[in-house]
């Protein structure tokens, strides 16, 4: 995967428009729910349940009201069939793998960061022991 090294200086309209960007791209990835929830869908369709057991902690307000908006900016589509009960079939658009890199490189800096964190807490343990020596 290619490295991207920021520029050290941008101009101002630069500057603009890059916190723009960033801002346009929160602004549709907001919140704690909508990527895991994306990455839930990578190995295939899902139904609402399926997907409320695999992300957890999310209530279903919460996770009816991310779909609305995973399928308003055309990350997932949803699927409704005529059975009984109506079975509902949510599934990642091919638009939804232009955030492959992001997704990528989210998960990469996550495994590090549990490590360095994990790190810092094994010598801070360490720190305690030799003044408590």
């Amino acid at each position: 995967m290619e490295e991207r090294t920021p520029p050290t200086h941008y101009s101002k309209e630069a500057c603009k428009a890059s916190v723009s960007a960033v801002r346009d791209t929160l602004y549709v990835l907001n919140g704690k729910w909508k990527l895991p929830m994306l990455v839930s869908l990578i190995n295939g369709p899902k139904r609402f349940k399926e997907l409320q057991r695999e992300l957890e902690d999310i209530t279903p307000k919460v996770l009816s009201k991310e779909l609305r908006e995973l399928e308003l900016n055309g990350f997932i589509t949803r699927t409704v069939y005529d059975t009984t009960p109506v079975t509902v079939i949510y599934a990642r658009t091919e638009y939804s793998n232009s955030l492959s890199k992001v997704i990528g490189e989210l998960h990469d800096w996550g495994v590090k960061h549990r490590e360095h964190i994990k790190k810092m807490s094994r010598e801070e343990a360490e720190a305690k022991k030799l003044t408590a020596v």
